[in-house]
C-alpha cells in the first residue's frame, strides 16, 4: 500500500475570491478518489492557497476528513502565499510532512501551488531521498500549447505553476523524483452532466460532490464546452493505477515567453512557463499525455 501525502488547494462549492463565479471542483475529486482506494495510505492532507484562500482550503480538508474519513486523516495548515526566499518561514504542513518522511517514503500529490513542497525541500533538504516521487498537475510541451476553455477563444492560466514559479524550480533542481500530469492529459478526460446524476445515486461523499460541481460545469457550458475536466484526478488515477495513464520521459524547463492568458499583449505581458520536451537541457519527469482507451469507465468505477 503506497503511503501518500495530499498536499491540496481544495475549492469545491466555494465563491471565486479574486472575481465572479465558482471555483474549481476537481481536486475534490482527486482527494475523493484517494479516499476510496484501497491502494493508498493517506497519512495527511495539507492545505495551499491557490484556487482559493487558505482559510478555505484548510476548512474543506477538514470537512472531507471528518464527513467521508471519519476524521482519522490529520489536517495541517500550509502556506498562504508563495515562498519567499528573503524570508522562508515553515508552517505546521510542512513539519507534519517532515516527520512523515522520517517515518516512511512517501509519495506526495501537490494539486496546488508547489509552495509546501518547495519550502520542505529547502527547510529539510536532507529528506529529499525519503520521497518517492511528487505527483503535479502543470507544464506543457510549448509555450503555444494553449490551455483552451470551451470554443470562445478563452485561454486558462496554468495555476498552480503560475502561482509559485520557484517552488517547482526548488523541487525539479533537487532532483527528487517529478511526474507532472498537464493540460495535454486533463482536456482528454471529460465530465458530464449524464456523471454528475450517476454520481448523485451514490453514497453521501458522491452526492456532494455532484451537486457541488453544478455550478462548476455550467460555468463551462456557458463557454462552450459540453463537460469540464477534472484536471487533479489525472494526478490522484496515476498515483492509484499508473498502468491507465501514457506517459514518456522528457526534461522540463522554465522559460520566459508572452503571456498567452493576456488578449492582444502585443508583446507586452510575458510569464514564465514550465516547458517539456526532449532536450537534455533541462530536469528529467515523468510527462503524462493520454490515458487508456476505457479511462473514463475506470475513472468513474473509482468513485464509487
Amino acid at each position: 500500500m503506497k503511503k501518500v501525502w495530499i498536499d491540496t488547494d481544495l475549492s469545491v462549492g466555494m465563491k471565486r475570491h479574486t472575481r465572479e463565479g465558482y471555483c474549481d471542483v476537481d481536486d475534490g475529486y482527486a482527494v475523493l478518489q484517494l479516499m476510496k482506494s484501497d491502494k493508498v495510505d493517506i497519512l495527511g492532507i495539507s492545505a495551499v492557497f491557490g484556487n482559493t484562500t487558505l482559510e478555505n482550503a484548510l476548512a474543506l480538508s477538514r470537512f472531507m476528513s471528518k464527513e467521508f474519513a471519519d476524521n482519522k486523516i490529520p489536517i495541517y495548515e500550509g502556506a498562504s502565499k508563495e515562498l519567499d526566499y528573503t524570508d522562508l518561514a515553515t508552517n505546521d504542513a510542512v513539519e507534519a510532512m517532515a516527520a512523515a518522511l522520517k517515518q516512511d517514503k512517501v509519495t506526495i500529490m501537490a494539486i496546488g501551488p508547489a509552495t509546501n513542497v518547495g519550502i520542505l525541500l529547502l527547510k529539510h533538504p536532507e529528506l529529499k531521498d525519503q520521497i518517492k516521487e511528487v505527483v503535479l498537475v502543470a507544464g506543457r510541451r510549448k509555450p503555444t500549447d494553449y490551455f483552451e476553455i470551451g470554443n470562445m477563444g478563452n485561454h486558462a492560466k496554468d495555476l498552480n505553476f503560475d502561482l509559485d514559479n520557484d517552488a517547482f524550480r526548488i523541487l525539479l533542481e533537487s532532483g527528487v523524483k517529478t511526474v507532472l500530469c498537464p493540460f495535454e492529459i486533463s482536456n482528454k478526460v471529460w465530465v458530464k452532466q449524464t456523471d454528475l446524476e450517476k454520481l448523485a445515486e451514490g453514497d453521501a461523499a458522491n452526492k456532494w460532490i455532484s451537486k457541488a460541481s453544478e455550478a462548476w460545469l455550467a460555468q463551462w457550458v456557458e463557454q462552450g464546452a459540453a463537460g469540464f475536466n477534472p484536471f487533479d484526478v489525472l494526478a490522484s488515477h496515476y498515483i492509484i493505477s499508473p498502468e491507465d495513464i501514457i506517459s514518456e520521459k522528457l526534461y522540463a524547463r522554465l522559460e520566459l515567453h508572452p503571456d498567452d492568458t493576456v488578449k492582444d499583449t502585443e508583446r507586452k505581458a510575458f510569464k514564465q512557463y514550465l516547458l517539456c520536451d526532449e532536450k537534455p537541457n533541462g530536469f528529467p519527469v515523468t510527462y503524462c499525455y493520454d490515458v487508456v482507451e476505457d479511462y473514463h469507465e475506470k475513472l468513474m468505477d473509482s468513485l464509487r
